[in-house]
Formats: C-alpha cells, structure tokens, sequence
C-alpha cells in the first residue's frame, strides 16, 4: 500500500512537472496569411525610378547607394500559374538544387567552374524576392557594360562565376530584358586562351578565335556556355570596372527571366573575390519575407554593409570546397529550451570536407541533419500541440491547420551559432503552403552530412559577409 501511495505521488509529481514545462515554454505570436497570388502585370523597375532610402542601412551617407526592395512576381509568370502551383514548383527547384550541393560537398576534389570605414567604394543594388515565380531564387538589377544595359541577375551565394546571357545567341531561354549585345559596349573585352585569367576557371576551353571558353552546369539540367570575358558593372551609378564574367551564347535552364547570375561564393572567380579590393571584401544582403508585401531591403557592398548591432559568428573553411559559407551550428532552441539531441557533433565539418553547415541565398528551406531534424521537429510539435494539425505537404511533415486564425501563439525557435544565437521571426519557420489555412514547419531532414540554412530562414535579417573578418553576421530587423 505504502509503495502504491508513492508510485502514485511520483507520477503525480511528474504531469505536474510536464505541465509546468509545457506552460513555460516562450511562445511568440504568428498572424497567418496566405500564400501570395501570382502578379501577372508587367513590371518595369530601372536604376533611375527607385525610391532611395535613408533607413536601409544604419551608417547610410552620400557615399553609399540604397534602394527598396520589391517582390520580383512578374518574370516570366505562366498565364495560368497559381499560388499553388508555383509554391510546389519553388519546392521541387530547392530539392533539385539541394541535391546538387550535397553532391558536390561528397566530391574530394571539387571543380569550381562547374557547379552550380565608409569609403566611396560602399555601393549597393537592389534584391529581389523570386517567390511568384517558384524560383527560391533571389534576384539584382545590375548595369552591364558602357552605357550600362540594365538587366535581373540571380543573386547566389552558392555559386562563383558570374554571367549573363549574350546575343548572338545559339540557344537561350526567355529573359525579361533584352539580351546583351557586347558589341555595343565600350568595355567588353574578350579573354585570350592560355592567360592567367582564363587559367584561374577549373576547365577552360579555346574556340577558333583563341578566345578563352567557359561552361557551368547546374543539378537541374540548366548550362550556359560561352566565351570569358571582362566588363564594366554598374550598381546604380556605381561602376566596377574588368569584371570577369562569362558572355553566354549556349544557355538552357529555369532562370526565370534571369539574364544570367552573380556569383556571391567564396571562389576566386567570384564578385565578391573579384571586386573585393574595391569594396573591402564585405557585403550584406535582406531577403524580404516571400509571402508579405515587399519590405525596404538592399544588397550593399563595402563597410555601410556591416551593421553594428549585427550578432557574428565565425566563416570555417573546408580544404575540399571553397565555394560556400561554411559556419559552425551548436544546436536549436524551441520555446527557450534547447532541443535534447541536437548537438555541435551533427554538425562537424571534418578534415575531409565532410558535413558542416553552409548558409545559402539560393536553398529555400533550411535542412538539417536528419538526427537533429527529427528532434527539432519533435521539440516543435510538441510545443503546438493545442494547434490543429493539418496534412503533410511535399517535404513537410508538421503541418498544421490554421483556417479561420487571426493570429496564433507558436513556440520561439532559436538557432545557436558559435557565438551568435539567431531568434528567428514565427514566419520564418511556420509558413502558408496553400490558400487554405494550412502552415508547415519550414525545415526538412536530409540524408546528406551537409546541413544548409535556406533564405526561408533568413528573410527579415540583414546577413553580413565580412570575409576580411572572416566571419557572417545576422543583424535583426535589417530590412526595416
């Protein structure tokens, strides 16, 4: 009898404190909405018909360029695309490309042209969210050549060479400005065979005319091929002279009416590598939340680009890869707790190259190591559990039904680098996949030892690259 009333006073004991700590958790309030419909109006944005901001950038002054942000929802918009349609289309896009990084973070010995103080030389551009389009992809309006020829770039971490789709064309996809004819720039040059220049891309081809040859291909099928070249960008009236880029005469893919990308990797042939004397080798960037309206944001290079406030954490290298932002992850809070399970050791990058965590402007959905995305899960789920559950939904699997909410109290999620902790806004994790009411739990487990932290995750911050410090930085409330 005496062994029974204990038993019972200890279970007793333990609901009470299984209450106390599901009561105690830090909640945070999301107002849901849902996913945006397609903008099938034609937009037209130059340089010049911006609205300039004072508040983009904390240490803003005449000699740094800002510009609003806006959502890119018209490029290449199908007539009968929904919100739907193309949200599952960003998806299948993200999975390809995860893949692919995944695929070349295992490779030992990695191709790079293969794979997909304020000073006069701060500058800025601005960035576009490619959402409407189902891209993931986030893009900049950037002048090419003399006079400059204003066109939409992908903008992309994840990779180095930078280029743009050149007539004459062989074959290209559709763009929404006119393809870029380097016959009638001033500062187009061509780069012969057998120079140093052209010897810096991994695989470098000649064609008759002894002009130096480039190609990158993509996970997803797409290429572009052409001759490497040099040019002038111009970022509003801010020119960056000899740029080496690829002038694409072959070019197939799913850009999106995109001319072409601008590599923001870590590469040699990168922008930021290329053009680093210029501008100190830092540059920011705020993604704009994809599925509310657009939000003042920027991509700035030179020291206006490091905020003060901003909370940093230190680059690592991998010997094997010199293409991404690699970072060093701790483990996630949910609800001020952190999660039991979810340690430094799932995401060690070894002597090897293996594992590690890279942060990336291109991957929508961050993904984790499947071990510490079960426990994340798990950890989120139980703390929402006086929500509705609702349907899985392509790669999500906690998903839940929020129809007919104004607003709803979900559990705090905090990402804790190396001497950095990230408290992520409810809508960046907690995300419309319909317009039905239904929300998901916007991270996703991968079989891969490479983690990445997708730009879902990362809309609403200012994120630093101070690659003269060596570190990136992630500054709250940096699009406002």
């Amino acid at each position: 009898m005496a062994a029974g009333i204990i038993y019972s006073g200890l279970l007793c004991t333990f609901l009470l404190l299984l209450s106390v700590s599901a009561t105690s958790l830090r909640y945070q309030t999301l107002t849901p909405h849902s996913l945006p419909q397609p903008n099938k109006s034609p937009f037209t944005d130059s340089p010049d018909s911006q609205t300039l901001t004072s508040s983009t950038i904390e240490n803003e002054n005449e000699d740094t360029i800002s510009v609003d942000l806006h959502h890119l929802d018209t490029l290449a918009v199908p007539a009968n695309a929904t919100a739907e349609s193309l949200f599952k289309h960003r998806l299948l896009r993200d999975s390809i490309r995860v893949k692919t990084i995944a695929s070349l973070a295992a490779v030992k010995g990695h191709v790079n042209a293969s794979r997909p103080g304020r000073t006069k030389a701060d500058f800025s551009s601005s960035v576009i969210s490619g959402l409407a389009q189902g891209s993931g992809e986030y893009f900049t309006r950037i002048g090419i050549g003399t006079p400059p020829r204003y066109a939409y770039m992908v903008l992309d971490t994840g990779s180095d060479v930078v280029w743009i789709q050149c007539s004459p064309c062989r074959r290209c996809y559709t763009q929404s400005d006119p393809i870029f004819d380097p016959s009638k720039s001033k500062t187009f040059g061509g780069v012969a065979c057998g120079t140093p220049l052209c010897n810096r891309l991994d695989s470098p081809g000649c064609n008759q005319r002894k002009k130096c040859m480039y190609q990158v291909s993509y996970g997803d099928g797409s290429f572009t091929v052409g001759e490497f070249s040099t040019e002038t960008l111009t970022f509003r009236k801010t020119k960056v002279n000899n740029i080496a880029f690829g002038c694409g005469h072959d070019n197939e893919g799913l850009f999106v009416g995109a001319a072409g990308l601008l590599g923001l990797g870590r590469g040699k042939l990168s922008f930021p590598n290329q053009a680093g004397r210029q501008f100190g080798s830092k540059f920011s960037y705020c993604l704009v939340d994809r599925s509310m309206s657009a939000k003042p944001s920027s991509l700035v290079f030179g020291n206006a680009a490091v905020s003060r406030v901003a909370r940093f954490t230190p680059l690592l290298k991998n010997p094997k890869l010199d293409t991404f932002y690699y970072v060093g992850l701790t483990g996630v809070s949910v609800g001020g707790v952190r999660v039991p399970g979810i340690s430094s050791s799932l995401f060690e990058l070894d002597n090897s190259g293996n594992g590690g965590v890279i942060i990336d402007s291109g991957t929508s959905v961050t993904r984790l190591t499947r071990p510490a995305y079960v426990a994340l899960r798990n950890a989120f789920v139980s703390g929402a559990s006086h929500l509705k559950r609702g349907p899985n939904f392509s790669l999500f699997d906690a998903c839940f039904d929020l129809s007919g909410k104004t607003e709803v109290k979900v559990p705090t999620v905090v990402m804790h680098f190396a001497g950095a902790d990230v408290s992520l806004p409810a809508s960046n994790y907690l995300i419309p996949v319909d317009s039905s009411g239904n929300f998901c739990f916007a991270f996703a487990g991968t079989s891969s030892g490479l983690s990445i932290i997708g730009n879902i995750q990362q809309q609403g911050f200012r994120v630093v690259y101070d690659l003269a410090g060596s570190r990136v930085g992630f500054t709250p409330r940096g699009c406002a």
